[in-house]
């Protein structure tokens, strides 16, 4: 066998595990869509933000997820402490379905922007917060940036967002050894092109800095993240930022790149902190019971 063959076994194999760990179950998710989310309160368009919660929340998946099985832990913990909560499907490919993110991400951040103005219309308030997974926590800066977001948007809270791209653990520097692979991956799935690190979309969306001005950064990390290496690429520099890595607050949350965003109680908890910093409380590896 020759040898870049011996190569592209593993990498391919490493490539697909990566996946893997960002895709949540497939459960059918259109067509349950409209029973999960009327059951567990969020899309519901008749909510109206209250006093206490004056913007809705818009949450934003990651790669090869969707508007219901990236939220099916997150979207009910919130709806529960009183926010309307609202979720949207971006990235299709055609023929692809269920497993959304993977178009290209300067579009996405359009169809981003067209659902919050529905949003916004619907709830009559004049801002939504963001909370994202993934590419959905690092997607939205484009449309903060380049697309009028930060007049709309108050706070934009990330989930092991690869605000600078990711390396897979040194796998995409396998790539230049592998001819036609990069042109593959721009042209098959671009979502996933645009991530990696050095592309061309992360270098438009970090040139000039991580921030906007008037818009509340938040990012929550965890250092067992194996998707978005290395983790620390996470975080973002500039004003109105937080960095959190959950490790800091709990030791022993052993959370992945999936885990952060489907179950993860302790980083829900941070979450809600981020949306009302006013009445924030502090988070503790006790908070996996609040």
């Amino acid at each position: 066998m020759l040898p870049w063959k011996r190569l592209f076994r593993p990498l391919t194999a490493l490539l697909l595990t990566a996946a893997i760990a960002v895709v949540p179950a497939a459960t059918g998710a259109q067509a349950a869509e409209a029973t999960v989310t009327s059951e567990s309160g969020w899309n519901d368009y008749s909510c109206k933000p209250s006093a206490a919660h004056p913007r809705p929340v818009v949450l934003v998946h990651g790669t090869l997820g969707n508007s219901v099985d990236n939220w099916l832990g997150l979207a009910p913990y919130l709806t529960k402490r009183g926010y309307c909560v609202f979720s949207l499907d971006y990235g299709q490919l055609p023929g692809v379905p269920f497993f959304y993110g993977l178009g290209p991400i300067d579009k996405s951040a359009e169809q981003l922007d067209a659902f919050v103005d529905k949003v916004l219309a619907a709830t009559g308030a004049a801002e939504a917060d963001l909370v994202g997974h993934s590419q959905g926590g690092m997607m939205p800066r484009y449309y903060l940036r380049f697309l009028g977001g930060a007049a709309e948007v108050n706070a934009l809270v990330g989930l092991a967002p690869d605000n600078h791209g990711t390396n897979l653990s040194g796998l995409t520097n396998l790539l230049p050894y592998f001819p036609g692979a990069e042109d593959l991956l721009s042209t098959a799935t671009p979502g996933l092109a645009d991530q990696i690190a050095g592309s061309a979309f992360l270098t438009k969306l970090n040139e000039g800095g991580d921030t906007v001005p008037g818009v509340r950064y938040t990012v929550i990390a965890t250092k067992y993240d194996q998707v978005v290496t290395p983790y620390r690429s996470q975080f973002l520099e500039g004003a109105n930022v937080r960095n959190v890595l959950l490790q800091d607050l709990c030791p022993v949350d052993l959370s992945e790149h999936l885990a952060i965003g489907l179950f993860d109680r302790i980083a829900f908890h941070e979450v809600a902190n981020a949306l009302d910093p006013a009445r924030a409380t502090p988070t503790t590896c006790a908070s996996v019971f609040s």
